[in-house]
C-alpha cells in the first residue's frame, strides 16, 4: 500500500477549502439564454430600438415603486450581477431602468433601497427624470422577478476574517 507523504497535504488542502467555498454559493436563481442581452441598462437606454425585445437579467437597488390601475412600475438603480445573480451594490451604477410588473405589485414588497434582480424582456424606453435631469429609462417587461434578504445576499460569503488584536466581547 502506498501512502502519500506530508508534504502532499498542503497542495491538496486549498483545492478542497474551494470547493467547499464555491460549495455553499447559491446557483443563479433565472436561466440565461444565448440571446439576452449584455449591455447595461445605460447602454441600453442609449440605443433602445438595438436592443427591443430581447431578454434580460438586470438587478440593482429599488428607487421607488408606482402603482396604476392595470401595472405597477419600479424603478431601480441598476448593479452589475455576481454569479449567483445578486446585485453587486458596491459597485458603481449602471445606469436606471423600470421594471413593469403586470397587475398590481404591493409597495411594501418592493422596499425603496432593497436589491432585485429581474428577469424580463426589453420592451422599449420611456423619457423621464432623476431629480431635475432629463434621463431615458429602459422599460423591461417582467416575467420573474426576487427582492433579495440581507440573509441571501450574504449566503456563499467567505466569513473568515485574519487580523491582530485585542478583542472584548460582553455575551
Amino acid at each position: 500500500m502506498r501512502t502519500r507523504p506530508a508534504s502532499m497535504l498542503p497542495r491538496l488542502a486549498l483545492p478542497a477549502t474551494l470547493l467547499m467555498l464555491a460549495a455553499c454559493a447559491p446557483a443563479p436563481i433565472y436561466k440565461t439564454t444565448a440571446t439576452a442581452v449584455i449591455a447595461t441598462p445605460l447602454q441600453a437606454a442609449q440605443t433602445p430600438e438595438r436592443y427591443s425585445n430581447q431578454p434580460v437579467i438586470w438587478g440593482g437597488r429599488i428607487v421607488q415603486v408606482k402603482v396604476f390601475s392595470d401595472h405597477s412600475e419600479v424603478e431601480l438603480l441598476a448593479y452589475p450581477l455576481d454569479s449567483s445573480q445578486r446585485p453587486k451594490a458596491n459597485d458603481s451604477g449602471n445606469g436606471r431602468f423600470i421594471a413593469v410588473l403586470s397587475g398590481y405589485a404591493e409597495p411594501l414588497n418592493y422596499p425603496s433601497g432593497a436589491l432585485m434582480t429581474i428577469s424580463g424582456t426589453l420592451n422599449g424606453s420611456r423619457a423621464g427624470k432623476v431629480g431635475e435631469a432629463d434621463y431615458v429609462f429602459p422599460l423591461v417587461a417582467v416575467a420573474q422577478s426576487h427582492v433579495w434578504t440581507a440573509d441571501e445576499m450574504n449566503r456563499g460569503r467567505n466569513n473568515v476574517h485574519f487580523g491582530l488584536g485585542v478583542g472584548v466581547g460582553i455575551h
